[in-house]
């Protein structure tokens, strides 16, 4: 289970995002970027970060730490701005906070380059997942003593229509505007590798993390033991249909990291 925390002071709103998440100082003495329950995106948004972020650190890709915080309504009434104040009496009770990392810096490809083997392991799993919220415009990427994946809200998209989740599967993942897509990522060399430690063992630590109260918003597949098994079926569905996907993934890599004749 994650560790869990109790915001103490809202610092401030984070507009990058469009759910506003918020910096917040805990009672643990860790400052946190906090993902609220009540905002539009919802409590898909909050289990996709969980899920994902725990496959990526079984991966070994860095992510940071993530807790969950307990927001009281009553901080409201310090802030001055009325969206505030609606965001966080909406979230009453628990949201999910991510380790901040203070002075962290955009990723510019120029000034931090990626080797071709991490390009092809973020790739890789951004493919699993279904991520495509690691753009060139968004590569929600951080610079801070190396490389941070962050923000994997978008992620999992089979949990929005579970009628047709079994259609993820095989899907193409289009990586053309991929953050890392132009460094020669070495798709193939991160399957052989991460194929083998994305266990179902894995994807049910992961799935461990999220609390039962955040799932059960998935009515229609059941309760927090059968949404699990639910996620826990797809995730492995996407991973065994990998000769359906991962050569026009590994094509398409191949293609837009061959030097300009």
């Amino acid at each position: 289970m994650l560790a869990h925390v109790t915001a103490t002071r809202y610092v401030t709103p984070l507009r990058e995002g469009g759910s506003l998440p918020g910096l917040m100082e805990a009672d643990d003495l860790g400052t946190y970027v906090v993902k609220y329950r009540g905002a539009g995106q919802g409590l898909k948004a909050l289990v996709a970060e969980v899920v994902s972020a725990g496959i990526a650190r079984g991966l070994g890709l860095p992510v940071p730490d993530l807790v969950t915080v307990d927001v009281d309504p009553g901080l409201a009434s310090g802030e001055p701005d009325e969206e505030v104040q609606d965001l966080l009496r909406r979230s009453a009770g628990l949201n999910l906070g991510i380790d901040f990392l203070p002075g962290a810096l955009d990723f510019d490809p120029k000034a931090f380059p990626v080797d071709v083997e991490m390009a092809g392991r973020v790739l890789w799993f951004d493919a699993v997942v279904g991520n495509m919220d690691r753009s060139h415009r968004n590569p929600n990427l951080l610079q801070w003593r190396g490389l941070w994946l962050i923000d994997h809200g978008a992620t999992l998209s089979f949990h929005h229509r579970w009628s047709s989740a079994q259609s993820y599967d095989d899907r193409r993942y289009d990586a053309s505007d991929h953050a890392l897509i132009d460094g020669s990522p070495d798709v193939m060399a991160a399957d052989a590798v991460l194929g083998r430690l994305l266990t179902g063992d894995l994807i049910e630590a992961a799935l461990a993390d999220v609390p039962d109260g955040w799932l059960l918003d998935e009515a229609d597949v059941g309760g927090p033991r059968e949404a699990r098994a639910a996620y826990a079926e797809r995730l492995a569905g996407r991973l065994s249909a990998r000769p359906a996907w991962l050569p026009d993934l590994a094509a398409s890599a191949a293609r837009r990291g061959r030097p300009a004749p």
